[in-house]
């Protein structure tokens, strides 16, 4: 095909496709405006690709055109930070104040010790209290028994427990290399 007629052709396909298209960026940019201007850039890319056509399903290779200028608006998206605008926060009282320190103290003291547990007693703490897995999805993730992710979860919560109150302060080795 000829320069023009490969310039009708794309001109033609994204015109009868301009609505799929647009909707398939929208969907996966979710903002009208990116989705326009990926469109405006697949049909640029079609332009300068149409000689690569090598026939079959037209809206297809339009599409999946349009689909490969999204992700690269995406994957710019996560190399960029985003900014947003927020409205200023009210001034605080010293009450909520003094609250929000004691809650950010408190979390820092947990996750402190949550780091100190050794590593298997924590990963499973975590799998458990942070992302709600189930015992058989912990099991499966780490490559372990059931029993063994009970136990796990029970010594963990043990220790936690006693780092945070404040421990006896004398563990004989066999606790310590057991995590009791």
């Amino acid at each position: 095909m000829s320069p023009s007629a490969n310039a009708a052709f794309v001109a033609d396909l994204a015109q009868r496709h301009l609505d799929a298209a647009y909707n398939l960026g929208r969907w996966l940019l979710g903002n009208d405006q990116d989705a326009a201007d990926a469109v405006h850039d697949a049909f640029v890319r079609a332009l300068r690709a149409a000689h690569t056509y090598a026939g079959g399903n037209a809206r297809a290779w339009w599409l999946a055109i349009v689909r490969n200028s999204c992700l690269a608006v995406l994957a710019t998206r996560k190399r960029q930070p985003a900014l947003r605008l927020v409205d200023a926060p009210e001034p605080a009282d010293d009450d909520e104040v003094e609250a929000n320190a004691a809650a950010a103290q408190a979390q820092s003291r947990l996750a402190r010790h949550l780091r100190a547990l050794p590593v298997e007693f924590r990963e499973a703490l975590l799998l458990r209290e942070i992302e709600d897995l189930s015992y058989r999805e912990i099991a499966d993730a780490l490559g372990v028994p059931i029993g063994t992710v009970m136990s796990r979860l029970s010594r963990g919560r043990a220790l936690l427990q006693r780092s945070l109150s404040g421990g006896s302060g004398t563990q004989t080795a066999l606790e310590t290399k057991h995590g009791l």
